[in-house]
């Protein structure tokens, strides 16, 4: 109908042969509203599209290690504790950035599978401490390597330098937003608390 926004594949047919997607659409909004701003463009909607397709790849090899990602973030945070690989709940919801009745749940999913134990913290009335098992221990080691050995794979054809460069520009961006917004914390997009450094 005469009026309606075109699709994405229609928005495609229409592009050159070649013709970068995103560059097209800032293109398009710069033809149709010329007083429109739309330098953030190329930043922001290529951000979005690699938080998807590395969360897309992310979930994939975790499902194929049968590894949930909310679990594998909690033992994730243990291990990278160091020993004796022990934290209380509310130190785990913080590394974690999910709440304290997210780590409630995971730790008791955890615990049946003997992932985890929990028992109280001595001299605490109502602290909780969470201690990874051998069997926790032994699936993030074997996971967190399939995982990382995949993200930097990804991101081999940009080079050492390159990448490097590029972390230093995406934290003071992403140190820039947040004080603009006046958050921090954010957790891993696709997957509430998923850290993205946690490497699971």
């Amino acid at each position: 109908m005469k009026g309606e926004p075109m699709t994405a594949s229609e928005e495609s047919d229409r592009r050159p042969a070649g013709e970068d997607p995103v560059d097209a659409i800032a293109a398009a909004w710069s033809r149709e509203r010329p007083q429109t701003p739309v330098s953030s463009i190329g930043v922001v909607t290529r951000i979005w599209q690699l938080a998807k397709h590395f969360g897309d790849d992310r979930r994939r090899v975790l499902a194929e290690a049968g590894v949930d990602p909310a679990t594998l973030d909690l033992l994730s945070v243990l291990r990278r504790s160091g020993p004796p690989y022990t934290l209380s709940t509310r130190d785990l919801a913080g590394h974690s950035l999910v709440t304290a009745g997210a780590i409630s749940q995971r730790v008791a999913r955890a615990e049946r599978d003997n992932l985890v134990t929990r028992r109280p913290a001595p001299g605490r009335s109502r602290a909780v401490l969470v201690e990874l098992t051998p069997a926790g221990h032994e699936l993030v080691e074997r996971t967190v390597d399939r995982v990382l050995a995949r993200e930097a794979q990804l991101l081999e054809r940009l080079g050492t330098e390159r990448r490097e460069a590029l972390a230093e520009l995406l934290r003071e961006l992403l140190d820039d937003v947040q004080d603009e917004l006046n958050v921090r914390g954010v957790s891993h997009v696709g997957h509430e608390g998923l850290d993205p450094a946690g490497q699971g």
